[in-house]
């Protein structure tokens, strides 16, 4: 039988970038160690009762401001890579209470895993073997630090032996993707994989980087991209990695998929920050990779690791699985990430050798010939978009009447996702081309945009209402504006080092909602003016 576990886990959570009817307000300054006004400080105010935060950014004159704060006991804390104060506990606010706490750092140490992915890849050691600043043509990077996580959370938090790295890797291998990627990662590579991070993070690798060298790989914080705020909570995992993504259904809730050993499907009330668990009947790893509900009240999701699609009805509990079969010669089909179109009955699924599609009414499957595909979107007029995800990937589009067209982007960048517009114009990531790219399906030409930084590698990507492209940095832990009318990029710092967001999703109120799996946090964000 599927389990339903349903767990209160805080208190309402509203705030928005429209009017709220919350009214409480935090500010305050932050001064450096020589007791000049700090720029770029995260200030972070966390409801003590149920771990909510909301975090901003102290302005060029060093000051910051939290609005929107529901009536509840804070403890508000700054931080910024390098440097340490003391936390202000224990503020109280009423309903419409105003409160003032003012912070000063002083020096503190820089940890591996206070790093950028971009910086790390400068900064870590080097073997014979290995060398990170090759990035994607480092077979570790490529392997270990592309999509999944980077180095921060997972490798840097540890200080483990040889046999302890080797244990790790053989788990993550093993259990965590569950024999997702292709079967690929031998024990040899698992032994070389475990002797260079033993180098990186063993018991006698440096616990820090050089702090002069990190310095000079610190961009300058634009103060255009200081007005954020980012409203968070904690996803509260009991099987490691966490939330995947988190998208709206037509009554309001979000729907979330727990990756990994997860194996589960959590549904969050924005209103009340309930979670309901829908589990899945068995342990072994399904990779949960997707999950997207559909306006006929069902949810769709993929299991990864086994190459099936998962059909959830909430009202009762109950879960339908689909294998997705092999091709001719017996090679898997894989299922990535999910979209459902309703008026046709059709589940479209990205990953593997092919473009996947369950006929939900005929529970036939067809395929179609572009392998390595990883974003997923419906477009107009009945067409499935797809990204294929290598060097030389093209954008792929199936039509209504299931036709396939591929149409090449003029940099091999490595499409990774992708959203249609209003006007059918279909923008995309391209990871390693450091690009945002434009297609025009009527005139079939492509437009792209050059992104700043060294490594911009975009990820995830939505549109806004006001037609600005947001997308997020996967090495660089930022969040970024793009102005397609201007090309100009505004770059918003990230709470947190490793970004990990993965897909964007808007909803009714407007708000860009997204999950920060590594960090075990779902939000979104809203303009802090």
């Amino acid at each position: 039988m599927h389990s339903l576990e349903r767990t209160l886990v805080c208190a309402a959570l509203a705030l928005s970038a429209v009017p709220s009817v919350f009214a409480a307000s935090i500010t305050g300054n932050v001064k450096g160690t020589d007791g000049k006004p700090f720029m770029g400080a995260f200030v972070v105010a966390e409801n003590t009762a149920n771990k909510m935060t909301v975090t901003v950014l102290s302005d060029p004159q060093g000051r910051y401001h939290i609005n929107n704060l529901p009536a509840a006991t804070y403890s508000v804390q700054v931080t910024s890579v390098g440097y340490k104060a003391d936390p202000h506990n224990g503020v109280a606010l009423t309903a419409d209470g105003k409160a003032s706490a003012d912070f000063t750092f002083q020096t503190g140490t820089v940890r591996w895993s206070d790093l950028n992915t971009y910086q790390g890849t400068q900064l870590l050691p080097k073997t014979d073997k290995h060398d990170l600043s090759k990035t994607y043509k480092e077979p570790f990077f490529a392997g270990c630090l592309i999509s999944c996580h980077s180095f921060q959370h997972r490798m840097a938090s540890s200080t483990r032996n040889q046999q302890g790295w080797t244990t790790a890797v053989k788990y993550m291998r093993d259990s965590i993707m569950g024999g997702e990627g292709g079967g690929n990662f031998s024990d040899e590579k698992v032994a070389d994989y475990a002797e260079f991070l033993t180098a990186l993070f063993g018991p006698n690798s440096a616990k820090g980087p050089d702090v002069a060298a990190y310095r000079k790989l610190v961009r300058p914080v634009d103060p255009k991209g200081l007005n954020i705020a980012y409203v968070e909570y904690d996803f509260q995992p009991d099987k490691g990695q966490g939330p995947w993504s988190a998208v709206e259904d037509k009554d309001g809730m979000m729907w979330i998929p727990y990756y990994g050993r997860g194996n589960q499907v959590v549904k969050l009330n924005p209103d009340t920050a309930e979670l309901t668990r829908f589990r899945l009947p068995f342990e072994d790893t399904a990779g949960i990779h997707s999950a997207v509900p559909a306006d006929d009240g069902s949810v769709w999701f993929t299991e990864a690791a086994k190459g099936r699609l998962g059909r959830l009805d909430p009202k009762t509990g109950k879960i339908e699985e689909f294998q997705n079969p092999a091709d001719e010669q017996g090679r898997r089909n894989g299922t990535h990430t999910v979209r459902y179109d309703v008026a046709t009955e059709r589940a479209w699924s990205s990953g593997g050798r092919a473009i996947s599609m369950l006929d939900y009414k005929t529970k036939q499957w067809a395929h179609f010939d572009l392998g390595g595909t990883y974003g997923n979107v419906a477009g107009h007029n009945g067409d499935e978009w797809f990204t294929s995800f290598r060097d030389n990937g093209p954008i792929g589009r199936v039509s209504k009447d299931l036709k396939l067209s591929k149409f090449q982007p003029p940099t091999d960048g490595k499409p990774q996702r992708l959203q249609v517009d209003e006007n059918n114009i279909v923008w995309f990531t391209e990871r390693t081309g450091n690009k945002i790219g434009r297609f025009d399906p009527e005139t079939e030409a492509f437009k792209e945009y050059n992104l700043p930084g060294p490594n911009a590698s975009p990820y995830a990507i939505y549109i806004d209402k006001q037609h600005m492209i947001w997308y997020s940095s996967h090495e660089q832990d930022t969040l970024n504006r793009l102005d397609p009318t201007t090309g100009q990029v505004i770059e918003y710092p990230y709470p947190h080092s490793e970004v990990s967001m993965r897909e964007m999703f808007m909803d009714h109120k407007g708000r860009i909602w997204y999950a920060s799996s590594v960090n075990n946090k779902v939000g979104y964000w809203y303009i802090n003016n």
